[in-house]
């Protein structure tokens, strides 16, 4: 075997130990303490910079107000939501299986409660309309709650807008999220006990809620993500009529994937049945991966195939293949972690573009939901007024709108476009110094150091920097008048 050394390779060696190919992201081992006896450089083939970028898509980048992109679609792409959000009826039904309680002495407290509130209202009728014609969107993790841990200030915010207030009012407000996974139901019914107020189902809007429509165009679909099962029963629920995941599709065929990760849990669950006889009409990516191996495999058999069956492959992928849907486009989301925020759906998407991209040399004709999507934030005007109709039977939208978010490149930049307040918290994506706006997507109202500050500035600003946040037990409305504080 011949002997290589320093001198067989010349200035090359040295040039590439100093420098690589002269760009400042260039990786490098390190000059200094190497033993030339035990240890044989040879420089590289290829450039040591990535070549991603010859596969990104072209909307990859995220939206920047800065840079004028908003979205991460196409110009001219079309996103069905539902006409309509669920019926009152059935929020009605879901809050009162949360505050149902047998405890007399509380129904009686409350009821009092509500003639007391209702007697100080109608002698304060200018700040009752106003509080009437403002609403918030929450966004959850980041702002609300990390996980399953509650944000602290979040609680106290949340029961002031439910009627621990002056007024004794409830201010609208809705949770619009970018997560999901999981049916609705069982998300409020997480989040209820987690925040420790009541979430109707009829004010919670997740990342795949507007994509209930897509029911009306695809029968047979593939479901990605999610813990499970849990996003196949939340299709289900939307009326989709064949609905499989990647498990069930192991189930059927182990081989699929080689990497795969397949528990006897998931073969308990999975239905499988003979995939080489089924059409997929569409993709449906509800939410993250919990095996990006299988689930990236499985994607690009389909979209590499012809009409949507497995076990082929397309004279021509471009004309035949079937669509492709993810939930929303997030690349980091806030966790209970105590570093930084953790990658999410979006990259989870990027490498399913890049891989498409690679392999046909064309980029993948996709469609994202979610923040900031011009559809989300139209489907959120139907749920506010649904939601206003349930609260204070008055079927309209509130004018005065403030979205709480973490994310700028989803929560505020998706708020600012739709000509809503947009207020910047620190305890997610954003981790700003105190007073520093996001520079790409700057929030209207600037940043808060927690979600009770942006209530209470939104709040102040619609109904008056005197107004109290707390319900006073004691207030005789018959001793109250207009101007009159009920908190001692």
């Amino acid at each position: 075997m011949p002997r290589f050394d320093d001198a067989d390779f010349g200035a090359d060696l040295t040039e590439a130990r100093s420098h690589g190919d002269g760009s400042p992201n260039t990786a490098t081992i390190p000059g200094d303490g190497r033993r030339d006896s035990e240890v044989v450089e040879v420089p590289a083939t290829r450039s040591s910079i990535g070549d991603a970028s010859q596969f990104m898509h072209y909307l990859s980048l995220s939206p920047s107000m800065r840079d004028r992109r908003g979205s991460r679609n196409s110009f001219g792409t079309s996103l069905p939501i539902p006409r309509s959000p669920r019926s009152p009826r059935a929020s009605r039904t879901r809050l009162s299986s949360v505050v149902t309680t047998d405890d007399r002495e509380g129904i009686s407290a409350a009821v009092s409660r509500e003639i007391l509130a209702s007697q100080l209202q109608d002698m304060a009728k200018e700040k009752v309309e106003a509080a009437k014609n403002m609403a918030f969107a929450f966004d959850i993790d980041g702002v609300l709650a990390h996980g399953n841990h509650l944000i602290p200030e979040a609680r106290e915010a949340l029961k002031m807008l439910n009627g621990d207030n002056e007024l004794g009012i409830k201010i609208p407000y809705i949770l619009l999220t970018n997560g999901g996974g999981k049916t609705e139901e069982s998300r409020c019914d997480q989040l209820s006990e987690i925040l420790g107020v009541p979430i109707s189902t009829d004010q919670f809007i997740q990342s795949h809620t507007p994509m209930s429509a897509l029911s009306e165009y695809y029968e047979t679909v593939l479901v990605v993500g999610g813990e499970g099962f849990k996003s196949r029963d939340a299709a289900e629920a939307y009326g989709f009529k064949h609905v499989y995941t990647p498990k069930d599709i192991l189930a059927w065929d182990p081989t699929i994937s080689p990497w795969r990760h397949f528990a006897e849990e998931d073969r308990v669950g999975a239905r499988p049945t003979d995939f080489s006889k089924v059409k997929f009409d569409a993709i449906l990516v509800f939410a993250d991966s919990r095996d990006y191996a299988t689930d990236m495999q499985i994607i690009m058999d389909l979209l590499l195939a012809e009409d949507g069956q497995l076990l082929t492959r397309a004279k021509d992928p471009i004309s035949s293949r079937i669509p492709i849907y993810f939930s929303h486009g997030d690349m980091v989301m806030p966790t209970d972690h105590k570093g930084p925020p953790r990658m999410t759906q979006g990259a989870f998407r990027i490498g399913v573009e890049a891989m498409y991209k690679s392999l046909t040399g064309v980029e993948l004709g996709r469609v994202i939901y979610g923040k900031p999507e011009l559809a989300t934030y139209k489907y959120a005007d139907e749920v506010l007024m649904a939601w206003m109709e349930e609260i204070h039977n008055e079927a309209r939208i509130p004018e005065n709108i403030y979205m709480i978010g973490d994310n700028p490149a989803s929560d505020i930049i998706g708020g600012n476009m739709y000509n809503w307040n947009t207020c910047l918290v620190r305890t997610g994506v954003f981790q700003g110094k105190e007073g520093e706006n996001d520079p790409n997507s700057p929030a209207s109202m600037g940043t808060f150091n927690h979600v009770l500050d942006a209530v209470k500035a939104g709040v102040r600003k619609e109904l008056g920097k005197e107004f109290k946040f707390k319900w006073n037990e004691k207030v005789n409305p018959v001793l109250h008048g207009e101007g009159i504080s009920a908190v001692e």
